[in-house]
């Protein structure tokens, strides 16, 4: 065996080992996603290759891909969403976070075409593939101990702390294209907050138009079916477990939903 075939095995056993572990963590009581030194993920390579170890080994195929536009420094917000996702239901499982649900309001877009990789689309081809845009919830759980400071490949490679999807109502994709801003009020046990929700990338479809030619590069297919979020319009919200919380986005929707564990 040649070298360079060794270091091929020992990369990819290297890639397995990191994957069995972020994976377990997802359904640990305490999760503790953190590395030791020589396993701990260090360049995108490795967070790419771990992640999509993490598709092969999960029980069930990708719900689709959070992503955001790369950052100033260059930096890439991309990850697939191996949690489970539920679809407008008046309860939605989630794993609570000192006893409260964790979620972040977005925009998500559902895709009614596949995308093969291998080739460059234009915006209005990723529009077309786009079937349906809804009010969503991405369900948060950080999987660090609290006081470990990861660096941003171990965060690429464990999924962005997500851990799935609540899709609320359809909206009007004209509408969801141009929310560059949305008033969003979260009402629970009769105490109402309401937030400015702006999105990160200054429109959300921003972000789906960077992911789909970031992936195809990649060699990454997205399929019909999959959703795409692309970036939180208020950041981390933390919400009551077992009683209903009604979200609304103005002059677009509503929905109520309650989180159980």
């Amino acid at each position: 065996m040649s070298n360079i075939s060794k270091k091929v095995d020992q990369q990819v056993l290297r890639f397995k080992s990191i994957s069995e572990h972020l994976l377990a963590q997802r359904n640990a009581t305490q999760p503790k996603s953190e590395f030791n030194l020589s396993q701990s993920p260090k360049t995108l390579a490795d967070a790419h290759g771990v992640q999509q170890l993490m598709i092969a080994l999960h029980e069930h195929a990708p719900i689709g891909w959070k992503c955001l536009t790369p950052r100033e420094d260059g930096s890439i917000i991309a990850a697939p969403l191996l949690g489970k996702v539920v679809e407008t239901q008046s309860v939605c499982q989630i794993k609570a976070v000192n006893g409260q649900a964790l979620i972040e309001p977005e925009i998500a877009f559902l895709l009614k075409n596949n995308l093969p990789s291998g080739k460059h689309y234009s915006e209005a081809e990723i529009d077309a593939a786009i079937g349906s845009t809804h009010m969503a919830l991405e369900l948060i759980q950080p999987r660090f101990s609290q006081g470990y400071k990861a660096n941003h490949y171990e965060r690429l490679a464990d999924g962005l702390s997500n851990q799935g999807l609540f899709i609320g109502p359809q909206i009007d994709k004209t509408a969801a294209y141009k929310a560059a801003s949305i008033p969003i009020t979260l009402t629970q046990a009769g105490i109402k907050h309401d937030y400015v929700g702006v999105h990160p990338c200054e429109l959300p479809q921003n972000p789906l138009y960077w992911l789909v030619n970031y992936l195809s590069e990649l060699g990454i297919e997205l399929k019909a079916g999959e959703y795409i979020i692309t970036g939180s319009y208020h950041g981390v919200i933390k919400v009551d477990m077992d009683t209903p919380l009604s979200v609304v986005y103005d002059n677009l929707g509503e929905f109520e939903v309650s989180f159980s564990s």
